[in-house]
């Protein structure tokens, strides 16, 4: 036998007995007992054949005629313990039959225990593994902990730092303008001398002139035509020379040593009367002013303003999802846009980059809205997550994080910056925020959600917000009191204001877009038209850099510009869903729009 069979026999043998002693180990117990019940009913068997064999015996006896009192007893004896016997046999057949059924129950007890143990052993190993797993993330967010940790100490170090530099720098600000104060009034007061002794000086060289002239005029009227009086002013000599009033004030109006006190005087003396006087003004003088107002009339209606854009310069992916807000930086050319997928992201048109210049998280819902300062260091956007963000442009970090409204922020405005923000929410409130102290110092109950909002100068001393009750809201951050409001025909979308902060455009769920002139608080003009629909809830209007201009999207996917008189100038197509948001370049003729496609599409003259 070679030793490969022994090897592979051995295997087979070790193998048997593992199958056995799997098997019957278990059934060992049942097994055992039901031997012994079985030798035992051999036995009784046996013990009963043997009765058997005494009894027929005893029979026999009987039948061939026995007798006896003692036979009698003993077959009586037997047949009780026949008798007993039988009956014991019976009960041990009885007791044979439970035993079966009791080995078959145990059997369906053991295969159900069988596959209980096999699903808490899958259990348990799945149990194991997700233990496993879930100490190696415990590990590392441990480990991320303390990396947090590190980095909260540092950037507390680093805000203590800035905080006391802060305060440095405030002191020395607030002592350079109390220099500068001080100075002012300090020059004002020299101004003030300097002007009075002009003044002075002036009065007396006016009536030296005017006691000249008027001698002049008398010689010359008394010498109309001597030509020896060599000592005539320009006044006298163009008197001479010509031959009308008119012609004579359009001479003196046209020197530039003469000030109107001086052409008073003139008129005097040569006994021109109001009427010849305003008459002659006006045919020498004054139709240069009306072309003067004649060519401002014409750059106020916008005839003379810049080309509309009508060539797509770029065109690219803004966003994962729909975008939302789209803002341009007021000192470069980039733009800001914000989207559904939760991110605000900064573009380089300058560079005609496809690729985000920065990428700024921090929201955990998708952005409303995006606005830049004044100086286009920081950016504000506005969330669903009920929230509001202020980020840094040169290093891309999330620098505030303000939390306090109850429902979706939709719209944010610099309030004196770079100090105060003012937010307006769904959840019917706006609130001013302290971003040296990054808490809500002031909230002011709309009752009505806010759609949008824009403040009127720097220092942030109005608010104007548009709300989903068809109202405009004018807030006065100085006093408790409110402004009148102005009701639009439907609820309102959006709000821009013009450069000068004269004009205050309106988009409306009506399909219109309104001009307010915010000097009288009135309704000057409606643009509108056939093909133009508003888009959603917050699309957004724009004025352009000079204000003659007004840009909204369309749910056509159009762009839709009008001149502030009410003309539609230009329709421009780049868009094949509707478009949620426009925005003018304040430093060139350039249009960015965004929309429902995820695209962002910027226009620029042709």
């Amino acid at each position: 036998m070679s030793t490969e069979e022994h090897v592979w026999r051995a295997h087979v043998v070790r193998r048997l007995r593992e199958r056995n002693r799997k098997e019957c180990d278990n059934f060992k117990e049942i097994i055992e007992q039901n031997n012994r019940l079985i030798d035992h009913v051999a036995q009784l068997k046996a013990d009963n054949l043997k009765l058997s064999v005494e009894n027929e015996q005893l029979r026999s006896a009987v039948s061939t005629g026995g007798s006896g009192t003692g036979s009698n007893v003993a077959i009586a004896t037997l047949e009780k313990k026949l008798l007993s016997q039988q009956e014991e046999l019976t009960d041990l057949h009885k007791r044979k039959g439970e035993n079966s059924q009791m080995i078959v129950d145990l059997n369906q007890k053991m295969e159900q225990q069988r596959m209980i143990i096999s699903e808490k052993e899958h259990s348990l190993a799945e149990q194991q593994t997700n233990n496993n797993r879930l100490r190696a993330e415990v590990q590392l967010l441990h480990s991320s902990l303390e990396e947090l940790k590190k980095l909260n100490n540092t950037m507390l170090d680093e805000h203590t730092a800035l905080q006391l530099a802060f305060s440095s720098l405030e002191d020395k600000l607030r002592g350079v303008q109390d220099e500068n104060r001080r100075l002012l009034e300090r020059l004002m007061q020299y101004k003030s001398k300097d002007a009075d002794k002009l003044n002075e000086e002036n009065e007396s060289i006016i009536r030296k002139r005017s006691a000249k002239l008027k001698r002049d005029l008398e010689d010359a009227v008394r010498e109309p035509g001597s030509s020896s009086n060599t000592s005539t002013s320009p006044g006298a000599a163009s008197l001479q020379r010509n031959s009308s009033p008119a012609q004579f004030v359009g001479g003196l109006i046209g020197d530039e040593d003469f000030d109107e006190a001086t052409i008073n005087g003139a008129m005097e003396a040569i006994g021109l009367d109001d009427n010849e006087y305003i008459s002659a003004r006006f045919t020498a003088g004054e139709v240069c002013d009306n072309t003067r107002a004649s060519i401002d009339t014409l750059k106020a209606t916008g005839y003379l303003g810049q080309a509309n854009p009508t060539k797509i310069l770029m065109k690219f992916e803004a966003h994962e999802n729909e975008s939302h807000a789209v803002r341009w930086s007021p000192v470069e050319r980039m733009v800001a846009t914000g989207g559904a997928d939760r991110k605000v992201k900064l573009w380089d048109i300058g560079k005609n980059s496809t690729e985000p210049r920065a990428v700024l998280s921090g929201s955990s819902a998708g952005i409303n809205s995006v606005d830049f300062d004044s100086t286009g260091a920081y950016i504000l956007g506005t969330s669903n997550d009920y929230g509001a963000r202020v980020w840094t442009v040169m290093d891309n970090r999330l620098r505030h994080t303000l939390t306090g409204h109850s429902g979706k922020v939709m719209a944010a405005k610099y309030v004196q910056e770079p100090i105060k923000v003012v937010t307006g929410s769904h959840d019917r409130t706006l609130k001013i925020w302290d971003l040296r102290s990054i808490a809500c110092i002031e909230t002011k109950f709309a009752g009505s959600s806010c759609n949008d909002l824009v403040t009127t100068d720097s220092l942030g001393s109005t608010i104007i917000s548009g709300h989903y009750d068809k109202k405009i809201r004018f807030w006065d951050i100085r006093t408790e009191k409110q402004a009148d409001d102005v009701l639009m025909p439907a609820k309102i979308t959006s709000l821009d204001l013009s450069k000068d902060c004269n004009y205050l455009i309106c988009s409306v769920r009506d399909d219109t877009i309104k001009l307010l002139d915010l000097r009288k608080n009135q309704v000057i003009s409606t643009f509108t038209n056939e093909h133009f629909k508003i888009s959603c809830d917050f699309a957004r209007a724009s004025f352009n850099s000079s204000g003659l201009k007004i840009a909204c999207g369309s749910a056509d996917g159009a762009i839709y510009i009008w001149n502030v008189n009410g003309f539609l100038e230009a329709t421009l197509k780049g868009h094949s869903t509707a478009v949620n948001a426009v925005s003018w370049s304040p430093n060139n003729n350039l249009l960015a729009s965004v929309g429902k496609n995820k695209r962002c599409t910027i226009y620029s003259e042709s």
